[in-house]
């Protein structure tokens, strides 16, 4: 009696162990949601003294993400050669349209749609890495060749660049490029080139910072500077010394630091923070890393930040088994993107660098944020689901060679 042979699977499994991470990040962003968000919403009317109204709109955008998160890990990563055409031009849309908007804080980042704050330059972070992976895997050698290959592609970057400019978000545009010189780098661009373009850019903002200065000095204007330059300045002077201006530039700086202080080494317990009591601004946002900080301590910080390490090791492993370069390029931009905003956020919140207002990924509340994210983790597990086919067919064919050398003898 002749036994069936077993039919190979198209496609492997998803990586599990980055599957379960992906999702105790996002478990645990609702709880920090929930701890640095209560006590504000329950005492404000404007939040109906709601103490979960935060967390329910986050709740409800985690379960939107899993269910784009699943869809995109069931699209092969392959098809997004082609896809990244419309979302590029999508994109390109919306961050068109985005500072025709009302503003908030100085800054026109966010569209209305179907009653939803929808923020493109959210959607223009993974676009660009799509774009990018694609467009450099065809190329291939001429990708290195600096006319045919590399400017072109940094005048796509700086096209989109600039558009975040208008808005004016500087912290993402420096995350978008950052992201981008990373999938640059990776695709195998020339360090001569790359380094030309850095000491460009530097050239460039170095004159226009100075021109604006001369310009100022000769025409003796009195006149206040705009919201957004006194906005970008105040910034800067808080990372250099907070204390300068501690009930403006550097309150929030100030506040944040005391948080992380507070935590000590055990923390004061969840939900027990105190900063987070009208002192720190939206804590619940941008500052929810110093409110984890205070609550858990180092050791629970320490924690938090292995976890997240080792989420972002398990990625950049499965890019790097990748056989297709575009998987790979792809891969090493995602989780590129999520080190390089965590770094900012983290950076930020803790003085090492300047504040720049992004999200903590999968922590900090922000719906459209958080969409992206897990859609980007989609495409990671695709790629995931390409890397483990291999292995489960070698088993297969080796199991079918036992089986018919069998049969022969």
């Amino acid at each position: 009696m002749t036994q069936e042979k077993p039919q190979l699977r198209k496609r492997g499994a998803p990586d599990f162990q980055l599957l379960i991470l992906t999702f105790l990040l996002v478990g645990f962003g609702l709880v920090m949601v929930f701890s640095a968000s209560s006590s504000l919403t329950i005492s404000s009317e404007k939040f109906n003294h709601d103490p979960l109204y935060f967390t329910k709109k986050q709740f409800i955008w985690a379960l939107l993400g899993t269910v784009v998160m699943f869809v995109a890990m069931n699209i092969h990563y392959t098809k997004y050669k082609k896809l990244f055409v419309p979302m590029f031009f999508f994109t390109v849309i919306l961050l068109v349209l985005v500072p025709f908007t009302s503003g908030i804080n100085g800054a026109r980042s966010w569209l209305q749609i179907a009653g939803l704050g929808i923020q493109p330059t959210e959607l223009a972070k993974i676009t660009i890495i799509l774009y990018l992976s694609a467009l450099i895997v065809k190329k291939g050698e001429r990708f290195r060749d600096l006319r045919t290959g590399y400017i072109p592609v940094m005048v796509i970057v700086g096209f989109v660049a600039g558009l975040i400019m208008m808005q004016p978000d500087l912290g993402s545009t420096l995350i978008l490029v950052a992201t981008s010189a990373l999938i640059i780098y990776a695709g195998g661009a020339s360090l001569k080139h790359m380094l030309g373009s850095f000491l460009l850019v530097v050239l460039g903002a170095s004159l226009v910072l100075g021109a604006n200065s001369l310009i100022k000095s000769i025409t003796h204007s009195d006149a206040p500077q705009t919201q957004s330059s006194n906005y970008k300045m105040g910034r800067i002077m808080a990372w250099i010394d907070p204390y300068q201006d501690p009930e403006d530039t550097g309150y929030n700086l100030i506040q944040s630091l005391t948080a992380i202080g507070n935590g000590q080494v055990t923390g004061t317990g969840f939900g027990k923070s105190i900063q987070k009591l009208n002192y720190i601004k939206n804590p619940y946002n941008d500052f929810i890393f110093p409110v984890m900080a205070e609550e858990f301590g180092f050791i629970g910080t320490s924690l938090f930040l292995l976890v997240y390490v080792y989420f972002l090791w398990r990625g950049i492993i499965i890019a790097l088994r990748c056989p297709d370069p575009f998987g790979t390029l792809v891969g090493i931009g995602v989780m590129g993107l999520f080190a390089i905003q965590a770094f900012v956020n983290i950076g930020g919140v803790s003085q090492t660098i300047p504040l720049t207002g992004v999200t903590l990924p999968f922590i900090s509340y922000g719906g459209s944020s958080l969409l992206i994210m897990m859609f980007a983790m989609g495409i990671m597990l695709s790629i995931s689901r390409s890397v483990n086919l291999p292995a489960k067919q070698e088993v297969v064919k080796s199991v079918q060679i036992k089986r018919d050398y069998r049969r022969s003898v």
